[in-house]
């Protein structure tokens, strides 16, 4: 493939992924059981980004294994409706046109491991997107690095990706003891955390010494969600996005440390995290304190799972909006709540639940939006800057209550 025997779309991958393994020093490559492809958002890509996929495609790269898509800028049959821009559409579906001519199922979500795509322990990935590598890491013992959204796409036209980082045994070993002394209850509370571990460590495999007992039991299925997997997920994100942190262990909780013990622990001598409050990471999060009215209300940052989607549909029952609210979910997510009547149920009371994008990469600076209410620190970390809009975070059910009221109160 290196020397180009299979075509220059297939070389052009492989001297992508052989770059990176010479870069961090791995000795060979791994094969891959899935990938998860960031970089997909027009808003992000650019014309340039777009010219550079069709390009890889019309040299005949094609993938050959299971490869998804993170979400794009907006819903692919209701832009529209929704009051994109055609200038911003075009270009857009001209994208997921370019992943789908090389063979790359068009999720366009940043869970895939909600969807049919959940790895098994021990799988060797190359996901790209921050959210989802570290629950697939954490929650699942999958093992995959954080990719790049070229990096990824290169290793599923070449099946494989450097064997270094999160690959090996010895780099999945706790570098940090973390200690929480205060108490984690719900969603918001664990974004916070993440928030504080994200920023305390910076870097690193954080080991959580005491918060199983904070936990509900971690199901083996997390297709549907769930108390523990919303809060993790939630508390991944925002590790990811306020640090550069890929995976973490809980002691007696999650797989990995529950199966190897010890051996996962960092030294002795490693540094310890303490964190006996969250109000610093409120203060940060649910910063702009002045605002009370609220444009928009966001949920699903990562895409909301099933139980969310059930517990806002019991919420807004016989209720009605007055502000506009997104819940962003993965289609199949959807589909699989539409069949049970829980968007019928959101939508009824004026919501919308949005596929194949979220808040973060759509255009919403160009729908007037200039003020957001949220439960997900990735948004609170994010919408700022990437959408210019101020934001107030905290629960599903405060959030809610702003939909309700068109208020932040």
């Amino acid at each position: 493939m290196l020397r180009g025997d299979e075509g220059p779309g297939v070389q052009k991958a492989m001297e992508i992924v052989a770059a990176l393994g010479r870069i961090y020093g791995a000795a060979n490559l791994v094969p891959v059981a899935s990938v998860q492809i960031a970089g997909v958002s027009y808003k992000n890509l650019g014309d340039a980004g777009v010219e550079f996929l069709r390009a890889w495609a019309q040299r005949g790269a094609r993938v050959r294994v299971p490869a998804m898509l993170n979400p794009m800028g907006m819903e692919a049959d209701r832009w529209q409706e929704m009051g994109i821009s055609p200038d911003f559409a075009r270009p857009q579906l001209e994208v997921v046109r370019a992943f789908t001519q090389m063979g790359v199922t068009p999720t366009l979500s940043c869970t895939p491991y909600l969807l049919a795509y959940a790895p098994h322990a021990g799988d060797h990935l190359a996901w790209a997107e921050s959210s989802a590598v570290i629950f697939a890491n954490a929650v699942l013992a999958a093992r995959s690095n954080r990719e790049g959204g070229p990096s990824a796409l290169a290793a599923a036209i070449a099946g494989r990706t450097a064997r270094y980082g999160l690959h090996l045994d010895e780099g999945r070993r706790g570098t940090h003891w973390v200690e929480v002394r205060c108490p984690v209850r719900g969603v918001p509370d664990f974004g916070a955390l993440g928030y504080l571990v994200g920023k305390g460590i910076s870097a690193g495999v954080p080991y959580f010494t005491d918060l199983a007992g904070q936990l509900p039991p971690l199901s083996e299925d997390v297709s549907f969600g769930g108390e523990a997997g919303d809060s993790l997920k939630t508390m991944g994100a925002a590790m990811a996005a306020y640090g550069n942190i890929a995976l973490y262990h809980i002691a007696e909780y999650t797989p990995e440390a529950k199966d190897a013990g010890a051996a996962l622990a960092p030294p002795s001598g490693a540094p310890r995290l303490v964190i006996d409050s969250l109000d610093t990471a409120y203060a940060v999060m649910d910063r702009d304190t002045d605002v009370r009215r609220i444009d928009l209300v966001s949920i699903g940052c990562p895409h909301a799972s099933y139980n969310e989607l059930a517990q806002i549909a019991e919420y807004l029952d016989g209720k009605r909006v007055k502000t506009d609210l997104w819940v962003t979910t993965a289609r199949l997510t959807r589909e699989r709540a539409a069949a049970a009547g829980l968007v019928a149920r959101i939508e009824g009371a004026g919501g919308h639940v949005v596929a194949d994008t979220c808040t973060i990469v759509a255009p919403i600076q160009t729908l007037g939006v200039r003020t957001m209410a949220t439960n997900a620190a990735k948004t609170a970390c994010y919408a700022p800057s990437h959408s210019k809009v101020a934001v107030r975070y905290g629960s599903l059910a405060r959030c809610l209550d702003a939909a309700l009221t068109g208020e932040w109160r």
